[in-house]
């Protein structure tokens, strides 16, 4: 592998003290962490992340609240391996991407529900009303991860554990003001009594924002946009080995947007619910944990446009309901068993109206699917150190079919503090319902299918006060689909509506493979009240579909170089000082790679002052130098934001 000059030189300075390195450091064998100390759940049982040996990301509440992050969006871009385009400002439309894959190639789940909306066109979770909340713990798990979590999970999973509490009576708020009339405050309250544990939260969020449409293609106008959630969980312990858990969240958000070429008054309202309810047992001396649980999801969005006699322009509905079995059991101190039983039913509902009230609205597309999958992992340990895991799963699909998948991997943790991990897994992605039953739909399609593989290597040193580390990884992803546009469709047959003689704009179909690779690289460093750490990734995501004109071309929107790093200074007043640098190298934003998105760098400033053991006042600097960048073509971005507030954990 021979990584472009500039590549090279950034990744040696990485790699050598004074190292550069993202806020996870903690987490991914960090200066200073206990590492086996570290659970990841995104394994789906709770596992020490010095036995996981797919590269993971951890960020508990200190790194959360220390990042200072509204939308988990610019909290997740922190990580290695992740890049993100958004049409406009907060809550415009966002897709995350996980080493180069397919926003739809992401699984997203709070306290272990599927977040993934069935009507949206590619299936993905729309991550413009995520805020981080009331998370307590955020996890990304990169790599091919259908073993455990089916359909979708090609590039990887985003896990987010809310927070529970551990005392009788206990809570938190956080307030701040900024930049364009931007006001947030989160407030929850929970506590134990006897067999009872319970937390309820609520958020708000408004912005004036900026224009969608970005200022150089004569966007003028704010689009503003705001956020209403709630959630709540309660657990009933029933018995000494037996547990009810009930949990729900709630979000309503009302997103101003623009038209593709200039200011509109355009609007769109988004409603999400996720609702859970679950029994845990304990057997054989808590060596057999048993978890059955009901997930329920569901996603309404509609947008509106004055201007026109019939105001909604657009109306959709996606839910998904899953009922599952999940089963650990420990064979021996060394040896243990994961096992499982999923049952997912998705429907969606897609609806676009006329603006003219003498036509009728036409009836709604409509479809539905349904998976049945069974999934086993083994994890063993036959030295100290040394953790080995393989796995399989076979997915029954009612239109496709079954399907079976593998994964191995491994991880080895030796006293000199080194960890070197390896990891193969495949994954596979039903074509969404929206893909199938729209109006851009075919009934024709096939599932994606995925395979990939990671090597990585890990060093501590000094009483773990420097930490680095780094992965190479390759993905090949096949019968990828795509939407082809009529102007250049090379089926015209496809150009009509089903069943019909109605001409569409376009259609889905299976054209294309894609290949991605490249490096992930970390450090950490951490010298008493000095901190200094970074990440650095390479990603390679073509195009690899044989006779295509887009043979050998970037995928769109995935730039090959990122890197984070950050700088942090306690002083003994109590006052925290940090500095955070964002650089993101030129991507393209489409299939042709015709129009260029421009490489650009963020440098944003922090500080926390400890009013009290339980109190802090907090600022930063966004975008300090006020840099005009794009994540996607035509779309405007922040410029320089200043906010202030205060949090309170007590």
């Amino acid at each position: 592998m021979v990584l472009p000059r500039y590549g090279s030189a950034f990744l040696s300075l990485l790699l050598c003290p004074p190292a550069f390195a993202s806020d996870d450091a903690d987490a991914e064998a960090g200066a200073g962490a206990d590492t086996a100390a570290i659970l990841v759940t995104a394994t789906r049982v709770a596992t020490p992340v010095d036995q996981v040996p797919a590269s993971v990301t951890v960020l508990d509440r200190s790194a959360i609240d220390r990042a200072q992050d509204i939308g988990m969006t610019e909290l997740l871009l922190r990580t290695p391996g992740v890049s993100m385009s958004r049409n406009g400002g907060y809550g415009t439309a966002t897709s995350l991407r996980i080493r180069g894959a397919e926003a739809g190639q992401t699984v997203v789940v709070i306290d272990g529900v599927k977040l993934n909306d069935p009507s949206n066109a590619d299936g993905s979770y729309n991550f413009a009303n995520l805020l981080v909340g009331d998370a307590a713990t955020v996890e990304v798990l990169r790599g091919p991860q259908s073993i455990l979590w089916g359909s979708q999970a090609i590039g990887g999973v985003v896990n987010v554990v809310t927070a529970r509490p551990a005392r009788a009576l206990e809570g938190s708020f956080d307030v701040e003001a900024g930049s364009r009339q931007t006001v947030s405050a989160r407030a929850a309250l929970g506590g134990r009594s006897g067999p009872v544990t319970w937390r309820l939260g609520a958020q708000s969020f408004t912005t004036d924002s900026i224009s969608a449409i970005s200022p150089a293609f004569n966007g003028k106008e704010a689009d503003g946009y705001r956020n209403r959630a709630a959630q709540g969980r309660v657990e009933i312990a029933l018995a000494s080995n037996i547990a009810a858990d009930f949990h729900a969240y709630y979000s309503r958000a009302r997103t101003e947007f623009d038209d593709t070429t200039a200011d509109s008054p355009a609007y769109a309202l988004n409603r999400e619910f996720v609702g859970y309810a679950g029994l845990t047992a304990d057997l054989l001396d808590g060596r057999f944990r048993n978890r059955f649980g009901y997930g329920y999801t569901e996603t309404d969005r509609d947008n509106y446009d004055p201007r026109r006699a019939r105001a909604q322009t657009f109306d959709a509905n996606g839910r998904n309901e899953r009922l599952e079995y999940q089963g650990s059991f420990a064979i021996s101190d060394r040896v243990t068993a994961l096992f499982g039983a999923e049952n997912e039913k998705s429907r969606f509902r897609s609806v676009s109206p006329s603006g003219s009230l003498s036509t009728p609205i036409p009836a709604p597309a409509r479809g539905e699917a349904e998976l049945t999958g069974f999934y086993a992992q083994l994890s063993v340990r036959p030295l100290s150190g040394l953790t080995l895991n393989g796995g399989v799963r076979h997915d029954d699909h009612n239109r496709y079919g079954g399907k079976t998948l593998f994964s191995a991997g491994g991880v080895w943790t030796l006293p000199t503090g080194t960890a070197i991990r390896a990891s193969y897994g495949e994954g596979f992605k039903a074509p969404t319902l929206y893909q199938l039953f729209s109006e851009y739909g075919n009934t024709t399609l096939e599932p994606e299918r995925a395979h990939g593989w990671e090597a990585g290597l890990e060093q501590q040193l000094f009483d773990r006060r420097f930490a680095m580390g780094a992965a190479w990884f390759e993905r090949t992803t096949t019968q990828q689909i795509v939407y082809n546009p009529c102007s250049s469709a090379p089926d015209p047959m496809l150009c009509l509506q089903p069943g019909t003689t109605i001409a569409r704009a376009g259609y889905y179909a299976n054209v294309a493979r894609a290949e991605a690779h490249g490096v992930e690289a970390r450090a950490a460093l951490s010298l008493g009240a000095l901190t200094v750490d970074g990440n650095y990734s390479w990603t390679v995501a073509e195009d690899r579909s044989a006779g295509s004109a887009t043979f050998g071309k970037w995928l769109p929107r995935r730039p090959r170089h990122m890197a984070n790093g950050s700088i942090g200074y306690a002083l003994p007043i109590g006052l925290d000082l940090g500095a955070a640098v964002r650089w993101s190298g030129a991507a393209y934003d489409n299939a042709s790679n015709s129009i260029r998105l421009a490489p650009y760098t963020l440098v944003d400033l922090r500080a926390e002052y400890r009013a009290g053991p339980q109190m802090r006042l907090f600022a930063r600097v966004e975008n300090l130098f006020d840099k005009e960048y794009m994540t996607a073509w035509r779309y405007g971005t922040p410029g320089r934001s200043i906010h202030a507030g205060i949090r309170g954990r007590f």
